[in-house]
């Protein structure tokens, strides 16, 4: 392999695919990034066998020419130190030349680097998915999808399905939710597809849909996603994102949220996130987060939270409405921030249906996302 290349450009493709790469494996060829020459441009591909990134570098895009390639071929260099010196070359221009043993120089001005290169036979292969069931989402939607679901998935590997973020389909909507047993978070949205899709329990991890979410900024174009049994493909304009799907039965979730409600408040969202900041200052030294929440006037709301060793603060909020039962109700402050944030809405609705039942939060008037919280059990 033998080729000239713009270093920014080269840059850019290897630390996007150095986000498939592990910091620690028991493979030392996944502490690659495979790159390989051929009439079409330059293949990057980086995996930790969960995540496989493959980034196209054409030979030229909008007029410019990015690569001159001498000779094809293919090698796997260390992703780590490969990425650090690329970034501290001295000219745009790079020149790589692989050698028969994979040894690889890499120069650029008056720097000349020899880095061991790999085999590229011993790396592992990409799955090829030619499946039926594929359809179409805007990047700019699929990254609010993302940052509205994937903050509520659990941390903890006891219950890996709940890792991941559920997907499913049927009638043209796509529903995605997040849970860890304490909070839930869902979104809809309608996609295009050539065919009558309907699938249900597919559950993507949530770190690959937070390392895809980095690679959606630059997409102006609909990403085409591809299903199998056991891999999901998000295929961008020059890049190829693979992840494995978790294996488990996802929980009905669609029971734990209340289709009636006994109180409702409708209240600004700015104004409630920063009064739960503040009082989460306490909630925070008292380390468990507890807010408690009082509904019984028509114009404001009291938030509150009491820490034995520091003290005590409480706030009223004005709010917009207040519809049906009084209501006294304690919950965890990070969990409501996390939502509020999510909603991304000015004004929200608060739905309760007891003060020991799961409540929810929604934007006014909007039903595409919605965020649902169990309630603290306070003495």
């Amino acid at each position: 392999m033998h080729l000239t290349i713009q270093r920014d450009v080269f840059m850019q493709a290897v630390q996007d695919v150095s986000k498939a790469v592990a910091s620690r494996t028991t493979i030392p060829i996944l502490t690659g990034l495979k790159l390989e020459a051929h009439a079409d441009g330059l293949t990057l591909t980086g995996s930790d066998t969960e995540i496989s990134i493959e980034r196209l570098i054409p030979i030229e895009e909008g007029g410019i020419e990015l690569i001159q390639i001498q000779r094809a071929g293919s090698v796997v260099l260390n992703a780590r130190f490969l990425g650090e010196i690329v970034k501290k070359l001295p000219t745009n221009e790079v020149t790589l030349e692989v050698s028969p043993n994979f040894m690889t120089r890499i120069e650029s001005g008056q720097a000349e680097f020899h880095l061991n290169g790999l085999d590229p036979d011993e790396y592992p292969r990409l799955p090829e998915l030619s499946s039926e069931r594929r359809f179409y989402l805007p990047a700019d939607l699929l990254k609010t999808i993302i940052r509205q679901t994937s903050f509520a998935v659990s941390g903890q590997e006891t219950r890996p399905v709940l890792t991941g973020v559920n997907f499913s389909a049927e009638k043209g909507f796509l529903t995605c939710v997040a849970t860890d047993s304490h909070r839930l978070a869902l979104r809809r949205a309608r996609f295009e597809t050539d065919n009558d899709l309907t699938f249900q329990n597919v559950v993507v991890p949530g770190r690959s849909l937070n390392e895809l979410a980095k690679l959606l900024d630059r997409e102006e174009l609909p990403v085409e996603i591809v299903l199998t049994d056991q891999q999901i493909l998000f295929r961008l304009k020059n890049i190829s994102f693979f992840s494995r799907l978790l294996d488990g039965a996802y929980p009905d979730t669609s029971r734990l949220i209340p289709e009636e409600y006994r109180t409702a408040v409708r209240m600004n969202a700015k104004d409630f996130l920063q009064a739960i900041d503040r009082a989460s200052l306490l909630a925070r030294a008292d380390r468990n987060n507890v807010i408690k929440f009082v509904a019984e006037e028509a114009t404001t709301v009291e938030v509150s939270s009491h820490s034995p060793e520091v003290g005590k603060v409480s706030e009223r909020v004005s709010i917009l409405s207040l519809e049906g039962e009084e209501l006294k109700i304690s919950f965890n402050s990070k969990f409501v921030m996390d939502a509020l944030r999510a909603l991304d809405a000015s004004e929200i609705e608060i739905q309760f249906t007891g003060s020991m039942r799961p409540f929810i939060l929604r934007p006014v008037e909007q039903d595409s996302v919605l965020q649902l919280i169990l309630p603290v059990r306070t003495s």
